[in-house]
């Protein structure tokens, strides 16, 4: 099925083509033919309001232009009644027989109810989680996890062939550092004094993966160097991030090594090309600044490692920048931007229609410069879409819980996941624009109740899912079922259950796969009601109403799950 209001557009659009060509209205360029729901459901369930805008190009009023759009109007199945209301609106109203009929066609479509073309023969990619392997996934790193994979998984139900992949940052200082820390919990394991102090990373785990490099190695690698532990300790925390990520129903195609962009000498190519572009250039401090201007920037103070020393610029000003960005910093190490420039630059060359990035809050500068440096390059910035993911507070009692990876002092994901459950973490972090602060509320995520928005809206399935048991039990059969028997409530829900295609399409235009999860619970909070008083079985209903709501209900749990798996939920038929 397609959505809704892109089949009334196209009904105007031929409209307006059709009035034109009778002389009913003058030529003009058609704009984009935006239906909604009106303001009042007694005025219809579509609306164009267009006209208004139109009378300028045509010199006419906007009540005579919908008056002529309304007489070329083809016919169309799905549409019941259209009226023409002052000062130039065009509502709809879908047609009754033609909405019970739909009842039959989800229950066809099942699990790939509402799956769109819009993405039909694109690529897409998205990238996100990416954290570095220093520490278990806490939960202000899981936001952008749950982000990015329901944005992969709207993506797909619009037609997208998508990848999900996990920059796998593997290179640079935090990774010496962890490294580091995991030599020195080795050699405290064996016994041998180390300095606690001077530790980076202090979590329980390295604790952990010392005793098992014991156990592994006994004392063979006392006098190793940090590489090995770093590698130790990479593999071992990778290994737990990916055990993490898929209890929460969350699988990467695509693992890609920063390692990768240096051994390959990808970096070194990016550099040399803004080189000889002429974009890079060596000072101690940016064309056009002075020493003091450094002080507010924190990066270019790092960039200089005995302050007088040069470091490689990139001229982001020319491409819209308030200032040049280091590249390559004094003591010949790359900035975090030019691996990431380096990076961005593979996966267009892979052939991505869509590059969908899911980053922090503290990139959302990084990120601009990484485009400014592929626009540099000549390439097509245009594909990449970011998105940023503000911080999420963990309350508990209404008390925020502090998080920190080095100090080991935080809620990890597997930990929320075991005090809650893995459908809790999805909805409540999905659940607010991911450009909105988040507080992730403990005690809300374990209620069993209609306060708890994740149990309301997995009850309505397992309603529908119980009515059906019981029906088999009962050797009630819903085949043949006259759906004419449906009411007034059915047909209300059954509307709200055809928003899905227009809810999928917004979702993956706009890469904000929250509004699935408003959606989810608007329709939840319309089932509940409605099946405490549309009853299957029960005093005064017939065989023949029964077999009708019973179709009805079955529509309706195909719905719900299609809805529940968009989020990555599961669709419990018991409680």
């Amino acid at each position: 099925m397609k959505p809704l209001p892109s089949q009334h557009a196209a009904l105007v659009e031929t409209a307006i083509q059709a009035a034109q060509s009778a002389g009913d209205l003058p030529a003009f360029d058609i704009p984009t033919i935006e239906i909604k729901p009106p303001k009042k459901t007694e005025q219809g369930d579509y609306a164009y309001a267009g006209p208004m805008a139109l009378a300028k190009p045509t010199g006419m009023k906007p009540i005579d232009i919908a008056q002529a759009i309304h007489r070329h109007l083809p016919s169309a199945g799905f549409v019941g009644r259209v009226e023409v209301l002052p000062p130039g609106f065009i509502n709809f109203r879908l047609d009754e027989t033609w909405l019970r009929a739909q009842i039959d066609s989800i229950i066809a479509e099942g699990q790939q109810l509402f799956r769109l073309d819009l993405g039909a023969g694109k690529r897409a990619q998205v990238e996100f989680v990416s954290a570095n392997p220093t520490g278990p996934l806490h939960i202000g790193r899981s936001r952008g996890a749950i982000v990015g994979d329901s944005i992969a998984r709207v993506l797909e139900a619009a037609g997208y062939s998508v990848e999900r992949e996990y920059y796998f940052n593997n290179a640079g200082v935090q990774m010496k550092n962890l490294g580091e820390s995991m030599r020195q919990r080795y050699l405290q394991a064996l016994g041998l004094p180390v300095d606690e102090d001077s530790l980076k990373y202090r979590g329980e785990y390295l604790i952990e993966f010392a005793r098992q490099l014991v156990a592994e190695k006994g004392s063979a690698w006392t006098e190793a160097d940090w590489p090995v532990f770093k590698e130790y300790a990479e593999a071992r925390m990778f290994d737990m991030i990916k055990a993490t990520l898929a209890r929460i129903d969350i699988h990467h195609d695509i693992f890609f090594n920063e390692s990768d962009l240096y051994t390959s000498g990808a970096i070194q190519t990016v550099l040399e090309q803004l080189e000889a572009r002429g974009l890079i250039y060596e000072a101690v401090v940016p064309e056009g600044e002075k020493e003091d201007d450094l002080d507010a920037h924190g990066e270019e103070r790092r960039a200089r490692t005995d302050g007088k020393q040069p470091a490689k610029w990139f001229r982001s000003t020319q491409f819209g920048d308030d200032r040049d960005r280091v590249m390559v910093k004094s003591d010949g190490d790359p900035t975090y931007t030019l691996p990431d420039i380096a990076y961005h630059v593979n996966k267009i060359e892979r052939g991505f229609d869509l590059l969908v990035n899911i980053l922090g809050a503290d990139h959302f500068v990084q990120h601009q410069v990484v485009r400014r440096g592929v626009q540099a390059l000549d390439l097509d910035a245009g594909r990449i879409s970011v998105i940023i993911v503000q911080f999420v507070r963990l309350v508990r009692d209404g008390v925020e819980v502090k998080m920190s990876t080095r100090s080991g002092d935080y809620e990890t994901l597997d930990d929320l996941i075991d005090l809650t459950s893995a459908d809790a973490v999805r909805y409540l972090l999905l659940a607010r624009s991911a450009n909105s602060h988040l507080d992730f509320d403990l005690d809300l995520a374990v209620k069993q109740s209609s306060d708890n928005p994740v149990y309301y809206i997995q009850y309505a399935h397992v309603r529908c899912a119980g009515i059906l048991r019981e029906a088999a039990a009962r050797g009630v059969d819903d085949q043949g079922a006259d759906l004419s028997l449906l009411g007034a409530e059915e047909l209300a829900f059954i509307r709200k259950m055809l928003e899905l295609g227009e809810q999928i399409e917004q979702a993956a235009l706009m890469l904000t796969p929250h509004s699935i999860a408003f959606y989810a619970l608007e329709l939840a909070n319309l089932f509940h009601p409605m099946y405490d008083r549309v009853r299957v079985f029960g005093e005064g209903v017939s065989t023949d109403v029964a077999k009708a709501r019973l179709r009805f209900y079955r529509a309706a749990q195909v719905t719900f799950h299609r809805v529940l798996r968009l989020m990555g939920m599961t669709a419990p038929e018991r409680m």
